[in-house]
């Protein structure tokens, strides 16, 4: 089984604990916040995602960075001691990640990230995202990239529908319609 698919499970194990109980926003907020230590801290993460650490020291810590820090919701806490049971830290980060598409699936939320070959404005930016909004059907979160290459227009990935409308992509496509005549 692969890291993302032990993680998925994790994630979705997560979900149905706390979706009738919890609430949603927090355990992700707690998930990622214990995840941002981790990553924030070499040290902590050399020795939390080591091989070589022998598990009940990881355990330990876990459960000393959890009894200093403020409180977590109960099925973040036992998911975080389970994974340092299991020696499955490593993953945190892929479960935050498939938890998060968890949620945002659940909210009717899909996650967009538009690219443009110049910066757009906050007004360009809203009338994207209105746009995706209407072809998707679903409200819209969107993170944008800038990529000089191409050339101008927009290419909008909304999970895995890609909206390609940028200069470079139509002058391939004008270059492929004149090999073919």
């Amino acid at each position: 089984m692969t890291n993302r698919t032990a993680a998925a499970r994790y994630a979705r194990a997560l979900f149905d604990v706390s979706v009738k109980q919890y609430d949603l926003r927090q355990v992700e907020t707690d998930l990622q916040g214990f995840s941002d230590l981790i990553a924030d801290h070499e040290t902590l993460g050399r020795v939390l995602l080591n091989p070589a650490v022998p598990t009940p020291k990881k355990k330990a810590l876990v459960s000393a960075l959890l009894e200093r820090s403020d409180p977590m919701t109960p099925p973040v806490t036992k998911l975080l001691h389970l994974l340092a049971e299991r020696d499955r830290l490593v993953l945190l980060g892929d479960i935050v990640d498939a938890y998060r598409g968890r949620l945002l699936r659940h909210l009717g939320v899909v996650e967009a990230q538009v690219t443009t070959a110049t910066p757009i404005t906050d007004e360009g930016t809203a009338a994207i995202e209105r746009a995706l909004q209407a072809a998707s059907g679903a409200q819209v979160t969107m993170t944008t990239d800038v990529d000089p290459d191409l050339l101008g227009g927009v290419v909008a990935r909304v999970g895995t529908t890609v909206y390609d409308g940028s200069v470079a992509h139509h002058l391939q496509r004008i270059r492929q319609s004149l090999l073919e005549q």
